[in-house]
């Protein structure tokens, strides 16, 4: 197996790439309470923990070489393609940067920092007047920032598991929810039967998509 170019041990890559996507998550997401920074942090050490994987040290591919090489013989696992493991499990052939399940985690991240920078918009807005955010994703979900973070997660999975971020995303998503759960007692002590009424109508995580069951406040 020859190498034209070496697949790891590129830091500085591991450093810019991480610096981008945090910072561009940060810009839409803009962290101001201790709740904010703890689920940012988390986000952050995600994304960290998946570029030094796919261009700092391969831990994932090292631990599984010994099956990868018995399953996969002909497989050059220093090729950094070999670090897309949907596509080598799943039988693909090709680049896998141009497989199903790379174009679908473009649109899972494109989605997800979309989500992220609309719904940031509509509670910036809504927290300078001292209101309940009920327009726009939260008139879909009461946390689209967290559905924001996760559909973020899913995308990178998609494109490139490893073994950490496998095991961090499930502990991930019971953090948010709990931080949900906690936002969700704020935000009731301060607006009272307002807030209750736009939960009761609207879906904590998972949309309903059907017109009628839109909270009727088009105020917040």
């Amino acid at each position: 197996m020859t190498h034209d170019a070496p697949a790891y041990g590129l830091w500085s890559l591991v450093i810019l790439n991480s610096a981008v996507f945090v910072m561009f998550a940060f810009s839409f997401f803009k962290p101001q309470t201790a709740r904010d920074w703890r689920s940012f942090s988390a986000f952050a050490a995600f994304i960290v923990a998946l570029f030094v994987e796919m261009y700092g040290f391969p831990l994932t591919i090292y631990l599984l070489s010994g099956w990868l090489q018995t399953r996969y013989p002909g497989l050059d696992l220093l090729s950094h393609n070999s670090g897309h493991l949907w596509s080598t499990l799943l039988g693909e052939k090709g680049d896998p940067h141009f497989g199903a399940l790379h174009i679908a985690s473009y649109l899972l991240l494109g989605g997800g920092f979309w989500l992220l920078s609309e719904a940031w918009h509509v509670l910036y807005h809504a927290q300078r007047r001292h209101a309940l955010a009920t327009v726009g994703p939260y008139a879909r979900v009461r946390h689209p920032q967290y559905v924001a973070f996760v559909l973020i997660l899913l995308g990178f999975l998609a494109q490139w598991p490893t073994l950490l971020t496998l095991l961090m995303f499930p502990i991930l998503l019971v953090m948010y929810g709990r931080l949900a759960i906690t936002e969700e007692r704020e935000m009731e002590q301060q607006f009272g039967a307002e807030y209750r009424r736009w939960a009761a109508q609207t879906p904590r995580f998972i949309p309903r998509w059907s017109a009628s069951t839109a909270p009727p406040n088009p105020e917040g």
